[in-house]
């Protein structure tokens, strides 16, 4: 897997900002136009015993897979909703302690730790904004023992955290566009990057002479180009681009000091692939790994191998490639999906895995048991997905659908929903929301439309020029599908997602209203000139890779894709979310849609929640999702 910190939810390299926050991160919310409680959906017990099935998935405990201290592989750094908040975790392997560290009231989710295993690195944003500082504190220690790490920068996104032995490099995004700065152990920050466009840190070498760069100078975000420098001084040391619409991507320098080998991913033959790239020579070696799908990996600790991640048909596989006999070997993982990989020192495989009919776990290859399993009871199970291809305009859709437990045949009233991104897919991963749609009597159908990611550049690129409206093509392609094979009910068929599925929602109910019965739209973009505006700046970078430009530059194209534009012609009751702190999805944006639909009076409630694109309170999801599964309920029975 990609390299990253504990909790980031873009575990692959090169993906969209807008991926909706997912399963990992919960939503908070009160309600602004009151729903009325159906004691069927929401419990205030916290009592899995207690609860419904559904809920019991989203109280159960879970956690994402240790981050190891390099120098003291003993030492780890997760995250974990065990206390009914995201928040972090060590976990002294020697002795088997674990330890909750952080206590904030919205949660905590970016970490790690330096290599020494001293200190605990964690992300201090503002009730989920996701701007804030670099906060630091002991091993040992508490959210109370914890200072600023890096007191001389301002407040900003970040934009890559790169964690030496000497130095600290830092990628900060904001207003003036992008910086990355290096730290010495003084405290001293040295400026070594600025640029208006995106860019991060990449990769810092083993002995911290070289800093990898990913930046868009050239304007295409969706396809960066890589620099390396010196982090003594900033000098330019080489570049690597593949031209117009082909990216490439830092992974890591290899773990050897002197060993001066980038593993990079690449576009080059139409897919995300890996190659190993030293700057210093300017040699290029491009590893021919005889895999399907979209490749990822990272370096096993004795940097002989890599650990190779294949995203292949909604399914992750793990493989060992030894670099010098190149020799291919499969890593023993149950099928399913794999979101989060490393190798330890000793060569071992841990992995965190799941399925949609098997919640997560975090696992070590080879053995018949979970490595690590949370306290309390486990999350109930769910059923498992069908696979299908649908033909669309733009090629074979890929569907992953299921059908309640107790369904006996005959077309039913169905959820389409759609994930966020664009740039992302949905995976026979596990996903508490589907199973409480399932639990519910609804079945559900899932579309990795154009723009999805694991199908390779050209599906994931074609909704350049015209978004939403293309993704859109592809799910009214799928809708008639389940439609004529009689899995869905014309008349009964629902429209939902998050964060860009949220946007695609809106925009179908305004541009497709003859196909659908209700709408629940969570976080969406609702009126993209506004949006705009509003959002984070590298989302703006991302809106005009993905537009041609801003509003001003081609102002009919996010005309045309706005669902503001389409409030007249919608006609089913729609359920919209919003977080007051959002980045990604502003909240001004959201209200001007809300309030045009009540100016026609067209139905429309709001669920309104006092954090940003997703919050880490698992009694506040369980609210949403219980008022969600009201509306639904409400407004299209199920059978």
């Amino acid at each position: 897997m990609a390299k990253k910190t504990t909790g980031s939810h873009e575990w692959r390299v090169g993906l969209s900002w807008r991926s909706g926050v997912g399963e990992a991160l919960y939503r908070v919310g009160e309600a602004v136009r009151p729903i009325p409680r159906h004691d069927a959906f929401v419990t205030d017990s916290p009592q899995p015993h207690s609860v419904p099935r559904w809920e019991a998935r989203f109280r159960a405990a879970n956690l994402t897979l240790p981050e190891w201290a390099r120098d003291a592989p003993d030492r780890g750094v997760y995250t974990s909703n065990a206390s009914g908040v995201w928040e972090i975790y060590t976990w002294d392997r020697a002795s088997d302690t674990h330890r909750q560290v952080t206590d904030r009231p919205n949660g905590t989710t970016d970490a790690t730790i330096d290599p020494a295993g001293e200190y605990v690195w964690w992300f201090a944003d503002t009730d989920g904004d996701e701007f804030g500082v670099w906060r630091r504190q002991p091993f040992g220690g508490d959210h109370a023992d914890a200072v600023d790490a890096l007191p001389g920068l301002a407040a900003a996104y970040p934009a890559g955290l790169e964690l030496g032995r000497e130095v600290v490099v830092v990628g900060c995004s904001g207003e003036g566009g992008s910086t990355v700065h290096s730290v010495d152990p003084h405290g001293t920050a040295t400026l070594l990057y600025a640029h208006a466009e995106d860019a991060g840190v990449g990769a810092l070498s083993a002995d911290e002479t070289f800093v990898a760069i990913g930046h868009s100078e050239h304007g295409d975000s969706l396809h960066p180009d890589l620099r390396v420098i010196r982090r003594a001084d900033g000098t330019t040391v080489a570049e690597l681009s593949d031209g117009p619409g082909l990216g490439v991507h830092a992974v890591d320098f290899s773990p050897i000091p002197g060993d001066n080998r980038l593993l990079v991913v690449h576009e080059r033959r139409g897919r995300p692939e890996l190659m190993l790239w030293d700057p210093v020579a300017d040699s290029v070696d491009a590893l021919d790994i005889p895999l399907d799908g979209d490749l990822g990996g990272d370096w096993y600790p004795d940097g002989t191998a890599l650990l190779v991640d294949s995203e292949h048909q909604a399914r992750v596989t793990l493989h060992r490639l030894d670099l010098e006999t190149r020799e291919l070997s499969r890593v023993d993982t149950p099928p399913g999906t794999i979101d989060d990989a490393a190798a330890r020192p000793d060569g071992t495989v841990e992995f965190r895995w799941s399925s949609a009919s098997s919640p997560a776990q975090v696992r070590t290859a080879g053995a018949p048991a979970p490595m690590l399993v949370p306290p309390g009871p486990a999350a109930p199970p769910s059923v498992a997905v069908n696979d299908a291809w649908v033909d669309g305009p733009g090629g074979a859709v890929h569907v992953l659908w299921a059908a309640p437990p107790e369904h006996t045949g005959g077309p039913q009233a169905t959820i389409f929903y759609i994930h966020g991104g664009p740039h992302w897919l949905d995976a026979d991963v596990f996903m508490a929301s589907r199973a409480a749609w399932l639990d519910a009597g609804y079945a559900v159908v899932h579309v990795n439309y154009r723009g999805s990611t694991g199908y390779g550049s050209r599906w994931r690129d074609a909704i350049n020029g015209r978004p939403g409206l293309t993704e859109l093509e592809d799910i009214a392609a799928v809708h008639d599908w389940a439609v004529a094979a009689e899995i869905a009910d014309p008349a009964r068929s629902v429209l939902a997602g998050r964060s860009w599925g949220g946007y695609l929602t809106l925009l179908g109910l305004g541009t497709q209203p003859e196909r659908w019965a209700a709408g629940v739209a969570g976080v969406p973009v609702a009126d993209y000139v506004a949006a705009y505006e509003d959002e984070m700046e590298p989302l703006q970078a991302l809106d005009r890779v993905l537009f041609g430009g801003g509003p001003a530059e081609v102002p009919g194209a996010y005309a045309e894709a706005s669902p503001i534009t389409y409030a007249e012609k919608v006609r089913a009751p729609v359920l919209v979310t919003a977080g007051r702190n959002d980045p990604r999805c502003p909240i001004r944006q959201i209200d001007n849609y809300v309030s045009r639909l009540r100016e026609l009076d067209h139905p429309v409630e709001e669920y309104r929640y006092d954090a940003g694109h997703g919050s880490m309170v698992v009694d506040e999801v369980v609210r949403e999702m219980a008022a969600e599964l009201e509306f639904v309920t409400r407004i299209v029975p199920p059978a």
